[in-house]
């Protein structure tokens, strides 16, 4: 439930002190957990996890790299760090740790290392194959996408940070096997050039995956209309989408500056019409959405669509299991 996983937040500081001085593997956890405790109404818990947290993030701010986990040359404390700072408006210390990520997290034409966050270690702890050795797509490729991918949206013109925190986050599913072993990394040495034969800590960047996972839509000077985890096409004046990734649940419409998430439900399709701003939603199943857009744009919603007490938009089918709702979005 969510309070006990409100009690495992606290209880990390509390038992373990030591460790709560660094960022989290997994540690945007704990932000997701106080936004649903303020969404849920559960006031005193979210005014406890926030204080907590806010402790870590004033000890970050005084540091001039406060990264590391349990080990100082590590690469995944970035990712708590950076949300954390972000969150509590520390927009200094959140733009020195994303660049140290994009220092060690390059975009480049293969699938191995594009989005790959550098990884040498772990096959020495965690692999059946065990040598130091450059590690592709260990779960520093998921969880290191999460800031990159936090940093995009709020710049959807920095074309950069999608490319390399979309890699990052397709890094977890790159390595499945065809009967669905996740293994700890790919192993580059050119005489092996295999999956290591434990699992390790794939579930890490499974995690990375699982809270990224989304269509991002962006208009390139280049290369025109693109979808990342979407097939898009063209077709007069609208632009269609169809959306490819597992939950189908989330979507970024980079010129609108437009997120939405079906917290239950799905989003199969998007179609826009960047002329008139009009946006279709192709939904499956009884939707609950939420929407987020810059302050200076309002959304124009159709008669009766309105927000429950949590503030999602709350979207039945008529009949069967899909709908359609169209909608605008515009500045104030």
């Amino acid at each position: 439930s969510l309070e006990n996983a409100y009690h495992t937040a606290i209880a990390m500081v509390k038992f373990a002190p030591w460790y709560a001085q660094f960022g989290q593997m997994e540690g945007s956890v704990f932000l997701y957990i106080l936004l649903d405790l303020q969404r849920e109404g559960l006031t005193a818990m979210a005014s406890s996890l926030e204080l907590e947290m806010k402790k870590r993030a004033d000890h970050w701010q005084s540091l001039d790299y406060p990264f590391g986990s349990e080990m100082p040359w590590d690469s995944t404390g970035q990712e708590e760090v950076y949300m954390w700072t972000s969150y509590f408006g520390y927009a200094d210390k959140a733009e020195v740790t994303l660049n140290a990520i994009l220092a060690y997290m390059p975009t480049v034409p293969h699938w191995g290392y594009n989005g790959s966050a550098r990884r040498y270690w772990d096959f020495v702890y965690g692999g059946k194959l065990a040598r130091i050795e450059r590690q592709l797509h260990h779960y520093g490729s998921g969880l290191n996408a999460i800031p990159v991918l936090s940093a995009y949206q709020k710049q959807p013109d920095d074309f950069y940070l999608l490319r390399v925190g979309h890699a990052g986050s397709m890094g977890p599913l790159a390595n499945i096997t065809e009967d669905g072993f996740g293994p700890a990394a790919f192993h580059s040495y050119p005489s092996t050039l295999e999956i290591d034969g434990y699992a390790g800590d794939y579930g890490s960047g499974f995690y990375g995956y699982a809270v990224n996972a989304s269509t991002y839509i962006c208009q390139h000077p280049e290369f025109g209309w693109i979808a990342f985890s979407g097939n898009i096409t063209q077709e007069g004046e609208w632009i269609r989408t169809e959306i490819t990734t597992a939950g189908k649940n989330r979507l970024f419409i980079a010129p609108l500056a437009l997120g939405l998430e079906a917290v239950s439900g799905k989003i199969n399709q998007v179609d826009i019409n960047p002329d008139c701003g009009l946006i279709v939603l192709q939904l499956e199943g009884k939707t609950l959405l939420d929407l987020s857009f810059p302050d200076d744009q309002m959304i124009d919603l159709p008669v009766g669509i309105v927000k429950n007490e949590r503030g999602y938009f709350e979207i039945t089918p008529e009949k069967g299991e899909t709908t359609s709702i169209a909608f605008k979005i515009r500045r104030k």
